[in-house]
């Protein structure tokens, strides 16, 4: 029996790997910093492939009993063709065949994927997202992406570039983007514009969000009311694909998520009063339940659909 998937989640720090059993469960990790192996996609291939070797000597599991690879990476992925089109944070990257040339250095199946939608299939098969066959899974960290489930099936689009949640403008004029364009829902829940929001709240230049975070829990009026104006920013961005899509659910992971608790009344509040009745009435607000492990769990689900 094909017993396990190796899951692979490429970040801009970090490359997470993980060997995932078939009920999503993440029997071993090991994990090495990115920035040490990025200056070639070759460099930063060669690592990933030794360290998934690493993985299987170290658990004493033999190539047998794999079902293959999956590998989520933060860019633009060509699924059907395994081509990674465009990392943005990770240079070199443009139109790389690391399917193939991870499946000739490893010896078994290797599955490539958007970093978001790996997270998307861990969460909808054994996460927050579980009995829901229409969700979006938004991630809110340094910058905001999403994933999206329609009738029980994830969708990239004929692009593979579906799921841009974070380049949704909500104004007519704002700040530029990376992307282009301006007024974007990223540059205002971003976490360095949360930064520099929760600076200026504060006075205190030096102030984090985790600092606020805990100010938070301790009951502290201007923290509470610092993650109130947060998730109203957070639901305003949300009203558009609510009313858009009309999800069962929206699962919030990524690393502003550890604010949950603060942010949700006022996402609900927000869409209750800002989206369409059926859609908001609807429509469930739920915290991710994977963590770090989400796109390695992904893998698994990759891998069987």
């Amino acid at each position: 029996m094909k017993k396990y998937v190796i899951g692979i989640d490429v970040g801009g720090t970090n490359v997470r790997l993980g060997l995932v059993g078939p009920a999503g469960n993440v029997a071993a990790r090991l994990s090495f910093s990115t920035q040490n192996f990025s200056a070639t996609p070759e460099k930063l291939t060669t690592a990933i492939c030794e360290a998934a070797g690493a993985l299987l000597r170290q658990e004493r599991v033999p190539r047998t009993r794999l079902a293959g690879a999956g590998i989520g990476l933060p860019g633009l992925v060509d699924v059907n063709k395994g081509i990674v089109r465009i990392l943005p944070n990770i240079p070199g990257w443009k139109d790389v065949p690391l399917g193939k040339t991870m499946e000739k250095s490893l010896g078994m199946p290797v599955r490539v994927e958007n970093d978001v939608n790996m997270i998307t299939l861990g969460e909808s098969k054994f996460g927050a997202g579980k009995g829901f066959r229409d969700m979006i899974c938004m991630t809110l960290g340094t910058g905001v992406g999403a994933g999206l489930v329609l009738n029980g099936e994830i969708y990239r689009g004929p692009g593979f570039a579906a799921g841009e949640i974070g380049h949704v403008p909500l104004n007519e004029e704002g700040p530029e983007c990376g992307c282009g364009g301006w007024g974007c829902f990223e540059r205002y829940v971003g976490h360095q514009q949360l930064q520099k929001a929760a600076a200026g709240f504060f006075g205190k230049p030096e102030i984090s969000l985790e600092q606020v975070y805990h100010k938070a829990v301790e009951g502290k009026k201007k923290a509470l009311k610092f993650w109130d104006m947060v998730g109203e920013k957070v639901g305003n961005g949300l009203v558009g694909p609510v009313n858009i899509l009309n999800p069962e659910a929206v699962i919030i992971g990524g690393g502003v998520s550890r604010s949950f608790v603060f942010l949700e009344p006022a996402i609900v509040r927000t869409l209750r009063r800002r989206a369409m009745r059926t859609q908001a009435e609807m429509v469930r607000i739920i915290k991710a339940q994977l963590d770090d492990d989400a796109g390695i769990i992904g893998a698994r689900v990759l891998l069987q659909s």
